[in-house]
């Protein structure tokens, strides 16, 4: 820390009246050490015959008188005083500059720091200061992210709801009214409805799948999955389905049994979602791939891909936001409510996994990265490692 002129100044002022009021100390006591020697014979000769019969080195020197003596000891002591007292002055001026910095960020420069180098503890402190901002700086930035989210999830759910909700309001508008010409009309305008009502459901399903998931308490029934056994049986659930649009879906079974510990219902709805969409926007491709493999030490990766379209670039790093579809506008013909790779990467972060994705002109693939023993976490590597 540097000190101003006028800091220098008073640290000057400071050791000059304390080196003057010991002086004054030290001549005080001399005197009436004297005086009292003065008055006191028997004392005096006391201490004259100490004096006398101490001896230092092999040349026999005596000790000076006693008055040289106590100069020594006390100009020591003076200068232990002085320097304590300056020292102490210094910390003062210290602490006063590190209020002063605390006022300033207080009055609302938040990204304003303690730029001072201190020594020892002092500069513990600054540092936990320094922290101390930018962990509130932290938590106010993230309760503004908080609050932008749940204004967008606000505004994509009241549109979301507000579209279909418009149809089957308009529809039932028409048949109360009679504004049908026969009964074909009225089944029409029925079924259409109610298509529209399902969609709805399905929103609020979804939704409320993705704040129980969110929830960081939320709780997991785990057991011991056999992975080969999951991929055969999702094999079998969704093979109508995939036939009907034109695809073939296939899962590699691994040279061994691969075990891990996890929700099976909350894992199947992970590989539900992904096998869906595979279908859904897989138009083109003829094949969804299943695969299961050893990764790191402890983890296990299972492959979700379809040789349909490639997803662009600028939409891999959205893909699993909420409410995200790669297609640009919300219709309810083409995508779904938007959330359901929110949930799956949801569920994966429960189980202490990450989901990355990864699309060319050859495949889209979906990487999960589980733990094969429940209560490990995996970190998930940084995207320049990841690429490279």
């Amino acid at each position: 820390m540097k000190l101003t002129g006028r800091e220098k100044t008073e640290l000057l002022l400071e050791g000059i009246v304390t080196v003057i009021l010991l002086l004054l100390l030290n001549l005080s006591i001399i005197i009436l050490i004297n005086q009292s020697l003065y008055t006191n014979p028997g004392l005096r000769d006391g201490i004259f015959i100490i004096k006398r019969s101490i001896v230092i080195g092999p040349d026999h020197m005596h000790l000076w008188s006693w008055e040289n003596i106590f100069i020594v000891f006390m100009l020591l002591f003076d200068a232990a005083v002085v320097y304590w007292r300056l020292i102490r002055r210094y910390h003062q001026m210290e602490l006063r500059h590190i209020i002063s910095e605390l006022h300033y960020i207080a009055n609302g420069h938040l990204n304003h720091r303690i730029p001072f180098n201190f020594k020892g503890n002092t500069q513990s402190v600054v540092e936990s200061i320094n922290a101390l901002v930018d962990s509130v700086i932290k938590s106010m930035d993230e309760e503004r992210a908080i609050e932008s989210s749940k204004d967008e999830l606000i505004t994509n759910v009241s549109h979301d709801l507000r579209t279909p909700l418009t149809s089957i309001l308009g529809y039932l508008g028409l048949i109360q009214d009679k504004q049908y010409h026969s009964q074909e009309d009225l089944l029409k305008y029925t079924d259409i409805a109610y298509l529209k009502a399902k969609q709805m459901k399905s929103l609020v399903d979804n939704l409320f799948e993705y704040t129980k998931v969110k929830q960081t308490g939320t709780p997991l029934s785990i057991s011991k999955i056999d992975l080969n056994q999951m991929m055969e049986q999702l094999v079998a659930s969704f093979e109508l389905e995939a036939d009907k649009n034109g695809l073939a879906i296939s899962a590699k079974e691994t040279d061994k049994p691969l075990y891990i510990e996890a929700d099976a219902e909350k894992l199947g709805r992970v590989f539900n979602n992904l096998i869906s969409n595979g279908i859904k926007y897989g138009k083109g491709g003829h094949h969804i791939y299943l695969s299961a493999s050893v990764g790191q030490p402890g983890e296990v990766v299972i492959h979700v891909a379809n040789d349909g379209p490639e997803i662009p670039k600028k939409s891999l790093d959205q893909i699993f936001e909420r409410f995200y579809r790669v297609e640009s506008s919300r219709n309810k013909e083409t995508g779904g409510s938007g959330l359901g790779l929110a949930i799956a990467q949801s569920i994966i972060d429960l189980h202490g996994g990450y989901i990355n994705v990864s699309s060319d002109e050859g495949l889209t693939t979906f990487a999960i990265h589980l733990p094969v023993k429940h209560g490990d976490k995996l970190s998930k590597p940084s995207q320049t490692k990841a690429a490279e």
